[in-house]
């Protein structure tokens, strides 16, 4: 569902000054500015898939994505043994070549698209369909479509199920397939068959691999990712069968277990990261939410017999996305002086509950933030591929 555009008329922000409202009017503005001198620089950007980054350690071949868990350390007691878990602490010497790659791809695609909707300018559609094309189709340098070695914990194991969040990076890649294909993006019918057919393929493996049914079970943020990841890959899929299949586990398992009554998430609170992780949830149940809706946003309003809802999720963390001084829990154990950065659930709250005071927030926040983990906990970062 892409088309859905945002002009908010001046009536609806009386609480504003004429200059947010003039600012938050037309959301084509605001990323006007932003995107086009970024994606301009991006024009050139050559693409860099897994095959041309060696994994020394990964146990598959050049075309399989590899790689180790965040928080696990070698053992100060046992050199040379399986490593140990040291939660929230990311270990800067862990293989991260695959999943930058995979990021950088997760950027430098979405924002190009972004650019060719704003602009109507071919070269920015050409310039993301080569990336499409290397990441996709090409025989030599597309990925396989599995995380078979995902997150792997050295000396343990050669891959697990919770790697399969690594691909919440390409979310936004597939809104922006989804979009060339909606309004026939020049070249993209050269390779849209093979687009859609990895993502088929991935879509299969995600939801009926063991790894991927695991990952679908999980009951915080990780089965929340593997929520919006089903939604996105089945939408350029056609598969509306799972789609509706992903509607109605947002209703019936992930907001009855994840969002308490008055809205806060708590097995995110209970991490060392509460305020990042409550953050980063929050985003991905709205992004789900809003995707997976029938009419804007009607799940992010829907509530459960007991009041349990993702508008009410977002009201519990607006004030201290306004104010983090006034965060009541404890501060997150890495990166905390890093967010709140543009949260695209206040956004899509905004946009579904009527709430003007949140658009006004969304647009004072950092969209760009360059903090590597900063970027990685913020996968939704183009607007113009979600509402029009």
């Amino acid at each position: 569902m892409i088309g859905r555009r945002i002009v908010l008329s001046a009536a609806l922000l009386p609480a504003l000054p004429a200059s947010a409202r003039a600012a938050e009017a037309d959301l084509r503005a605001i990323e006007r500015r932003r995107v086009l001198p970024q994606a301009r620089a991006m024009l050139a950007e050559p693409p860099r898939t897994i095959a041309a980054i060696p994994a020394p350690r990964s146990p598959g071949g050049r075309q399989d994505y590899y790689s180790e868990g965040d928080y696990w350390w070698p053992d100060p007691a046992n050199p040379g043994g399986p490593y140990i878990r040291r939660d929230g602490r990311s270990n800067p010497g862990k293989f991260d070549g695959h999943r930058d790659a995979l990021i950088r791809f997760g950027r430098i695609v979405p924002m190009l698209a972004a650019a060719w909707e704003i602009t109507g300018e071919a070269r920015y559609a050409a310039a993301a369909i080569r990336h499409l094309r290397a990441w996709f189709v090409d025989p030599a340098m597309r990925m396989n479509p599995n995380l078979q070695h995902a997150q792997a914990i050295i000396g343990v194991n050669i891959g697990r199920a919770i790697g399969v969040i690594d691909t919440l990076q390409i979310v936004e890649v597939a809104r922006a397939a989804a979009l060339f294909a909606q309004r026939n993006a020049p070249g993209y019918a050269a390779v849209r068959a093979g687009v859609e057919d990895w993502f088929a393929r991935y879509l299969d493996w995600l939801t009926t691999s063991p790894f991927g049914v695991e990952e679908r079970d999980q009951k915080n943020n990780h089965g929340t990712c593997w929520l919006l990841q089903t939604a996105a890959f089945a939408a350029v899929a056609g598969r509306s069968d799972i789609s509706g299949l992903a509607r109605e586990r947002l209703r019936t398992v992930i907001i009855p277990t994840q969002i308490a009554p008055d809205g806060r998430q708590p097995l995110e609170l209970a991490r060392t990261k509460p305020y990042a992780y409550s953050l980063f949830n929050l985003d991905v149940l709205a992004a789900s939410a809003w995707l997976l809706s029938e009419r804007s946003g009607d799940l992010i309003a829907w509530r459960t017999s007991d009041g349990r809802s993702i508008g009410q999720a977002i009201a519990f963390m607006a004030p201290y996305i306004a104010d983090k001084s006034k965060w009541p829990f404890a501060k997150d154990i890495e990166y905390f002086d890093g967010f709140p950065v543009r949260h695209p659930a206040l956004l899509f709250g905004a946009r579904a509950l009527d709430r003007p005071d949140w658009l006004h927030r969304w647009t004072m926040l950092n969209p760009d933030p360059v903090i590597g983990e900063v970027i990685r906990n913020f996968p939704v970062r183009q607007p113009l591929l979600w509402v029009d």
